[in-house]
């Protein structure tokens, strides 16, 4: 995989509990100056509105530094909460890793 893209495995679900941690991680891989992350999503069974709102401020700031933030690996009870408050149509989601970097190989 390219340099230009850091794939962040999320462990836990993201809530109020995890939250600061996942910025704390978007913090550090914002220095490091890569340009996509990959946010893969795959051990997530639940989202809470804390963890939504993370990965929004996350978004943001990823964006407004520069680096662009996709999904994948997305779980069908997430998805519904993506679906119901329109995220789906913020986020880039990809159904796996191998998706996403199928598509990275043909833009290059």
């Amino acid at each position: 995989m390219s340099q230009q893209v850091k794939v962040l495995t999320l462990k836990k679900n993201l809530n109020a509990e995890t939250s600061s941690e996942f910025q704390q991680d978007i913090a550090q891989i914002l220095e490091s100056g890569v340009k996509t992350v990959l946010v893969d999503c795959q051990n997530i069974t639940f989202l809470d509105s804390s963890g939504l709102g993370s990965l929004v401020l996350a978004f943001k700031t990823l964006r407004d530094g520069g680096t662009k933030m996709v999904l994948c690996s997305i779980n069908e009870q997430v998805r519904m909460i993506f679906e119901l408050t329109s995220m789906n149509e913020i986020f880039e989601i990809f159904p796996s890793q191998d998706a996403f970097n199928q598509i990275l190989l043909t833009k290059n």
